[in-house]
């Protein structure tokens, strides 16, 4: 018998003095029985890091043809795809040709490392990918923060991140690999 996604409800609270974004999303969450704290935490984070009225979860790692999060226009035009992890080459090209802008979030350490070594020079002709990437040690402390009900403050200055949960507060530095154009 299949197992069932978990549900997280999270108020998340939005500073971003960078884009000038202050906002409260109720969101509901659900974390896909595969999916590990730390991958949801950096979801909600990248949810926060493009935080817009229109910014949606998708179903995620459960389709394949979606990426985790994303925002469509009003007449259903794809603006913003956001993925996570470690997509492969043929994904990265699919997706920077289905939406105006895609923003890959790599994660893990080493083996982010080298996926981004293997893939980089393929990425180059794509004006309108973004890649970003987490360091190992920001992403795990991330984690540990997960619970079913959760109250997130994430505030957003100069590139920097500060994520705090009840007295528990993450500083989480994203490294911009790639830029879009």
């Amino acid at each position: 018998m299949a197992q069932k996604a978990t549900i997280y409800k999270v108020e998340l609270s939005v500073s971003d003095m960078d884009r000038h974004y202050y906002e409260t999303h109720k969101l509901t969450v659900a974390k896909h029985p595969s999916e590990t704290d730390e991958r949801l935490m950096v979801r909600i984070l990248t949810f926060a890091l493009n935080a817009h009225e229109q910014l949606e979860m998708t179903r995620g790692l459960s389709t394949d043809d979606e990426p985790d999060i994303w925002q469509k226009s009003l007449s259903g035009e794809l603006e913003l795809w956001v993925a996570l992890g470690l997509p492969s080459e043929k994904i990265v090209r699919q997706s920077c040709g289905k939406a105006n802008e895609v923003i890959i979030y790599s994660y893990g350490g080493r083996t982010a490392d080298m996926w981004w070594e293997k893939i980089k020079n393929s990425t180059t002709r794509f004006d309108n990918l973004k890649v970003v990437n987490f360091s190992e040690e920001d992403t795990t402390s991330l984690g540990k923060l997960a619970s079913r009900t959760m109250k997130l403050q994430v505030n957003i200055q100069d590139g920097d991140v500060m994520v705090s949960v009840d007295d528990s507060v993450v500083y989480v530095s994203p490294i911009k690999l790639k830029n879009a154009a």
